[in-house]
Order: structure tokens, then sequence, then C-alpha cells
């Protein structure tokens, strides 16, 4: 048998091989190919021709296959089988990925916005486990620090690729009785620490709010909101952290300068693995449908509800 005849053996030509055997003879195969005869004849010989070998001995009751033969109708067979159980456990969703993914992001995503996303991730797919690292700063992926990052960033860092989801839009949060004190320049104000200068609501408040009504500092979003929600200032909040909360009210439309692209990313290396594609589609899917909360489109009905998919887009 030629050897290296054998790396170009197409799945075309094991089929071919086991209906031949199958049919004990060209005439079933080509009914069952939809062909010609006179095409099997020409394929089996020029396989035959191409392998160095003969794989059918025939005689005058038909085709029977020879030692080689069989044992490429035996690898036909486990071919299809394996194909069959494959389509079998698809259809019944019993394809079960598993293994570890490592999620990087910020604490406010986390807490305000991914939780629950997060959740129902796990229940759809128990087999994967989440490992969620928490950190304001960027991680360095191509370091493996984490295998998936959820960053709000209008700039991800080329070394990695994704897709952006949607805008994470910022207005103005305050207790109710702070809208009067806001607009006569009253108001205690609650900022961003200077660890984040970068951002363009950091740079605002100090060039726009005088020193002595910053009253309060933080160096998270989290942070932020907390002092916002206990009723030390007004501040600039992620909309999906203010229009949240009960205890605030909007006090600004959404402001486009402090806006970032929420974005879902990976290293280059980890893209096709299944379940990082597996988990940044769900995600991807999942936060889509809370773009309205994301983008400062959506209020909480005043009834109690439980999270995010409660929320509602306000009426004209």
């Amino acid at each position: 048998m030629n050897m290296k005849a054998i790396d170009d053996l197409s799945w075309d030509d094991v089929r071919l091989v086991r209906l031949v055997a199958e049919s004990a003879g060209l005439a079933g195969a080509a009914s069952l190919l939809g062909v010609d005869p006179s095409t099997v004849y020409r394929r089996l010989g020029a396989l035959e021709k191409h392998l160095g070998c003969t794989l059918f001995e025939r005689h005058r009751t038909g085709y029977v296959p020879t030692a080689i033969g069989e044992e490429l109708v035996a690898l036909a067979d486990g071919f299809e089988s394996g194909i069959l159980e494959f389509g079998r456990r698809l259809k019944g969703k019993a394809i079960d990925i598993t293994g570890e993914v490592r999620v990087a992001t910020a604490d406010s995503l986390l807490a305000h916005l991914l939780t629950p996303v997060f959740a129902r991730f796990q229940a759809s797919h128990p087999g994967i486990r989440l490992d969620v690292v928490i950190g304001n700063l960027p991680l360095n992926l191509s370091r493996r620090d984490a295998d998936v990052a959820i960053r709000a960033t209008d700039n991800p860092p080329d070394t990695l690729v994704g897709r952006r989801i949607g805008t994470l839009a910022w207005a103005l949060y305050g207790q109710p009785p702070l809208s009067l004190a806001v607009a006569d320049g009253s108001a205690n104000w609650v900022t961003l620490g200077d660890e984040m200068a970068s951002l363009n609501v950091v740079r605002w408040a100090h060039e726009e709010v005088p020193p002595e009504r910053r009253v309060y500092r933080a160096n998270s979003v989290l942070a932020l909101a907390s002092a916002v929600e206990a009723g030390i200032g007004v501040g600039h909040l992620p909309c999906f952290i203010g229009d949240q909360c009960r205890a605030l009210v909007r006090l600004s439309d959404p402001v486009s300068a402090f806006s970032a692209g929420l974005w879902l990313l990976t290293h280059a290396d980890l893209k096709q693995s299944p379940r990082i594609r597996l988990f940044m589609d769900f995600v991807a899917a999942e936060l889509n449908r809370l773009r309205p909360l994301m983008e400062g489109d959506a209020f909480r009905l005043p009834a109690a509800h439980d999270g995010p998919e409660d929320l509602i887009s306000p009426q004209a």
C-alpha cells in the first residue's frame, strides 16, 4: 500500500468503499450515491490505483472486500456511528463543555450588572466553573491573568480581540432633596480620586466643582455609588447603577462626554476555545438585552423587582 496516499484519503473515498461492500456490487452503491455504475467503477479503480492495493475481489456473486477493504469499511462504520451519536447529543442538548473560565472585570460591573448574567450562564452550563477576578486596572491577558475581560474602555488593547457590547452612560445622581442645592451651587459633591484621573468625569469635577464642595473622594465606582446613596453628596454615576438605586434620583441627562464603551475581550489564542466562545456568546447576548439600562434609557418601575431584567424604557 502507498502509505503517503493514506494521508490524502477522504471521507468520500471511505464511504464509497463501504457502500460497495454493503451492496456487494457497483449498481447498488451507484443507486445510493445517485450516480451511474460506471462512475462508481471509475472512482473505485482510481482509489485502488492511488492506494496501490486491491480493495475488492470480483466474484460472479458480487464484490467481496479484501482484508484492507474490510478495514476501510470498519473505519467508515466507526466514523458514521460517531457522527450519529454527536447528532443525537446535539439534538438533545447533551453536549457538555466543561472547564474553567477566568473573568476579569470591575467591581461596579460585577455588583450591578454581571452577577445575574453569570448566574444564568452557570445555570445553563453547570460544567463550566467561573473564576472572577476583580480589579479596576487592566489585566494583561497575554500573561493569562484572565481568559476573558469585561471592561469599560474606549481604547481596548491591540493585543486582545473581542466585541463592543454597548455604551455605558453616566449621569448626575443624588438623593431627592439635593436637586435644588445643585441648581444654586450649594451641593456637596462625591468624586472619584486622582488614581482615576484619566476619566473625563474626574477631570470635569476638578475643573467645574469648587474644591470646598468636593467633600468625598473614592478610588472605585462602587465606593462612589455607595457614598452618593448614603447622602454624602451628589455625584456622576453610571446609569446602570444610579437608575437601579431607589434612594437616588437622576439630576441630569446622560453626559455623552463621560460615556465609555463596554467591551468583551479575550486573547487571540483563546478565541476559538469552545468554552471561551460559549461564555462570550452567552454574555454578549445577555448584555445586549440590557443595553437600555447601560445606555441610560431604562428606569426601574415603582414596584419592587429583583434585577436588571425588570427595568423598562420610560414612557413618552
